[in-house]
């Protein structure tokens, strides 16, 4: 009897699980990963590197991203922003896949397991990093939620840019030497834009749900075109700066390797510009998160060997 029952719930956890996956939005989380391994590499190529600084940030980070969708999943849906006519993945709690009491505790957890690898880098690096892991929080959680989520008001897009590029590529920096840089804020320009990237290709998919929801991201008060150019602008701006850093003599030629994946920007960008169907623009989402993963990978080899 034990058996059929431990038979019987696996396929319930398995599909638990998944849904789980589903809610954390794992194409976005490249984004989290991203500016960590670039401040690192930064302070590593000036003979820093602490290893367990390094999986304290990554985990940090990841989970401050997971905590931001799972409350943007819970908020949304309260909202009535996401229905069943809109053209991205579907949401777990809106889809009544989970209840949204399960998901409002899975954000608590999610940023529960953020705080405790905080607390390790406080520790390790200063009480600067409380600071930034506090309000890094707080920005994830007032994205949709609260009184006046930041989200509905067009600003996603810069609050993305400087916390997924300056603050955690400059945390990261921080962490590991304890202390700032000109470079590292350089360097937090192309991953800020390819991360603001993501939520604008998100965004542009689901521009006339969000309009009708009352939802004003800016790619609702841009309209579709200007969005679409606007994405455009932030992937050529990010292959720019790498080519200003040499030019100012702060890296070596090897700083350009991130022009390598230049041309993978050029269908995702028609894609965006073009398309307007869910699954054209879904997976360009997905794209734009690899480039984001790639280009940061490269700026990283860059950094490391210049």
């Amino acid at each position: 009897m034990t058996g059929a029952l431990d038979s019987a719930r696996a396929p319930a956890v398995t599909g638990t699980l998944r849904l789980w996956v589903v809610a954390a939005r794992p194409r976005t989380l490249p984004a989290a990963v991203a500016p960590v391994v670039v401040g690192t590499a930064l302070a590593a190529s000036e003979g820093v590197f602490r290893p367990l600084v390094l999986v304290a940030a990554l985990v940090g980070s990841v989970f401050i991203q997971i905590g931001t969708n799972l409350s943007n999943d819970y908020s949304d849906a309260r909202r009535g922003a996401d229905t069943e006519d809109r053209l991205g993945p579907v949401r777990v709690t809106s889809g009544g896949l989970l209840p949204p009491r399960r998901v409002l505790v899975g954000t608590y957890v999610a940023f529960g397991v953020a705080a405790a690898a905080g607390v390790y880098l406080v520790v390790a690096a200063g009480w600067q990093l409380l600071v930034v892991g506090a309000v890094s929080i707080l920005a994830g959680v007032l994205y949709t939620g609260g009184p006046r989520p930041y989200g509905y008001e067009g600003l996603g897009e810069l609050f993305v840019f400087l916390f997924f590029g300056v603050v955690a590529v400059a945390g990261s920096y921080f962490a590991q030497t304890r202390h700032l840089s000109g470079e590292a804020f350089a360097l937090s320009v192309p991953v800020g834009l390819l991360a603001a990237g993501i939520l604008l290709v998100n965004n542009v998919r689901d521009i006339e749900t969000d309009r009708r929801a009352g939802k004003r991201t800016l790619a609702v008060k841009l309209g579709r075109e200007r969005a679409a150019r606007l994405y455009a602008a932030a992937l050529v701006a990010a292959f720019l700066v790498p080519v200003a850093l040499w030019l100012a003599g702060a890296f070596s030629a090897w700083i350009l390797l991130p022009l390598a994946a230049a041309p993978l920007a050029v269908p995702v960008t028609r894609t965006v510009v073009t398309r307007t169907d869910g699954p054209s623009l879904n997976a360009a989402l997905g794209q734009t998160g690899g480039l984001l993963a790639l280009v940061s990978a490269l700026l990283a080899v860059g950094v490391l060997v210049s």
